[in-house]
């Protein structure tokens, strides 16, 4: 598993254009994918945020946060503008961050203030991928990178 911080090193451009899409929105909105057990894959929209080289999302009581702490697999994907409808998903593991000092660096970065009911989850990066594309483009240019170590 790799942090955003790798991501940006080993993939600069797929890194500035995944983080310009997910603050596309203003406030980190995005679209995340968990699965449990032999359930179908249950989609959420969360906010997501890079802090100290790390992608976070904080999870209230839901399905999705059971889902992370049961299985942790994960896919996250920005919104899309239909002006300039390019993509970037992510894929990979969630960890649960149970370290207070984390937690406050992190929700003193947040748009909203997650009181004690809001779980704090590191997205740990096993693939991303890049689609740009201008609105009347096609086939958008991919770029993917996948986290030295993973298949």
């Amino acid at each position: 598993m790799a942090t955003w911080a790798d991501l940006e090193a080993d993939a600069p451009e797929v890194a500035s254009t995944g983080i310009r899409l997910i603050r596309a929105r203003g406030d980190g909105e995005a679209l995340l994918a968990t699965v449990r057990d032999d359930d179908p894959p249950r989609l959420h929209p969360v906010n997501a945020h890079v802090v100290d080289g790390r992608l976070y999302v904080f999870v209230g009581r839901s399905p999705k946060r059971a889902d992370l702490e049961a299985d942790g697999r994960y896919a996250l994907h920005a919104h899309v503008d239909p002006a300039a409808p390019s993509e970037f998903s992510l894929r990979g593991r969630a960890r649960l961050v149970t370290d207070d000092a984390t937690r406050d660096a992190v929700a003193g970065a947040w748009p909203f203030d997650p009181d004690d009911s809001y779980t704090l989850f590191e997205l740990e990066i096993d693939w991303a991928l890049t689609g740009v594309r201008a609105a009347d483009e096609w086939p958008p240019r991919y770029t993917s990178w996948r986290a030295p170590g993973t298949r």
